[in-house]
């Protein structure tokens, strides 16, 4: 387990005040009109930045949502002087829709994302996210279900396997870590991490860790990816998200790696954009753009964000505000 410090102190939130200057604009609209704003925060962590939001804007309720239960329980410690404006909830983030009326909101004015693993998820050792300590090869992201890294590894055939590995993983040597994988298990059944790890590194070559960092990194991607089904998720959590989300409202989205970036910039490029049939010659307005980009391509972390919390310095940032909403369409 990790030494035991303040969850502020263990969890400096990514990019914590560009997504929150990116958030403000609808935030601060809703309360002038409304009195209130609600965000969802649909990767609650252990709530760096729903408690920044809290403290900067006094009528904002947060919805939390984290399928970590670990997670849940820390952010709600951090977040106790607040709980009067937030509610908590165990849920995976594709949920999110149903997590909103559920609680009895019509609506949201903002959404933020910060996929993939959790700075929590990395540093409690026996959750088996790190490649860098032993520990049970399990990756689960909510413990209480689903299927482990160890299941997958001991089950999968190998062309699975490679499949997974290429894919999830990005990884040019996919087929020689599964057929290592396959091998080693057919002795013993993997276990933890560092069996993992050492399987890895008989087949990759060292040269490729020199240029690409740790051999395992692209595995175990693969594996957490699998784990957690989170591509799949994301594919559905996004759309979710803009189904409630009211106009002007605004959602953020963090992702890590490319697989994940290119779904986010799919459905908003999707909803930028004209509906209108190619050739046709007036756009009437059931065809005009839902929503509007407020990023150009992705935005990087500068080296000032990086120096501040190192695990930034992967991120890629996109955000979009609804501007037009289904009914207007109807309306019109």
């Amino acid at each position: 387990m990790s030494e035991e410090r303040p969850t502020e102190e263990r969890h400096v939130p990514v990019l914590r005040d560009r997504c929150i200057n990116l958030l403000a604009p609808a935030i601060e609209k809703a309360v002038a009109e409304h009195g209130s704003a609600v965000v969802v925060d649909a990767t609650l962590g252990m709530g760096g930045h729903t408690e920044a939001m809290l403290a900067r804007f006094p009528q904002l309720h947060v919805i939390g949502i984290d399928r970590d239960r670990q997670a849940l329980a820390l952010a709600g410690e951090r977040l106790a002087p607040f709980q009067d404006r937030i509610d908590l909830v165990h849920a995976v983030y594709d949920e999110i829709a149903d997590v909103v009326t559920d609680l009895g909101f019509d609506g949201i004015d903002g959404a933020l994302f910060d996929l993939g693993v959790s700075s929590l998820q990395l540093d409690e050792r026996d959750r088996g996210f790190a490649y860098s300590y032993d520990a049970p090869l399990d990756m689960r992201m909510d413990t209480s279900r689903g299927r482990t890294a160890a299941d997958i590894v001991n089950t999968y055939s190998e062309s699975d396997l490679v499949a997974i590995i290429r894919k999830w993983g990005e990884e040019k040597f996919a087929g020689r870590i599964a057929s290592a994988i396959v091998s080693t298990r057919a002795g013993k059944p993997f276990s933890t991490t560092g069996e993992l790890v050492d399987a890895i590194r008989t087949v990759v070559p060292a040269g490729a860790a020199r240029t690409g960092g740790h051999p395992a990194k692209r595995t175990f991607q693969a594996l957490r990816i699998e784990v957690n089904e989170e591509l799949d998720v994301l594919e559905r959590a996004i759309p979710a998200a803009l189904s409630v989300l009211k106009l002007g409202g605004r959602v953020v989205v963090m992702s890590y790696h490319s697989l994940e970036d290119k779904i986010v910039k799919g459905v908003f490029a999707a909803g930028a954009r004209s509906s209108a049939p190619k050739g046709f010659p007036v756009e009437l307005d059931e065809h005009k753009a839902q929503l509007q980009r407020l990023t150009k391509g992705t935005e990087v972390p500068t080296d000032a964000e990086i120096a501040e919390n190192p695990r930034a310095a992967s991120a890629k940032l996109r955000a979009v505000e609804r501007i037009r909403t289904a009914s207007d369409r109807a309306g019109s």
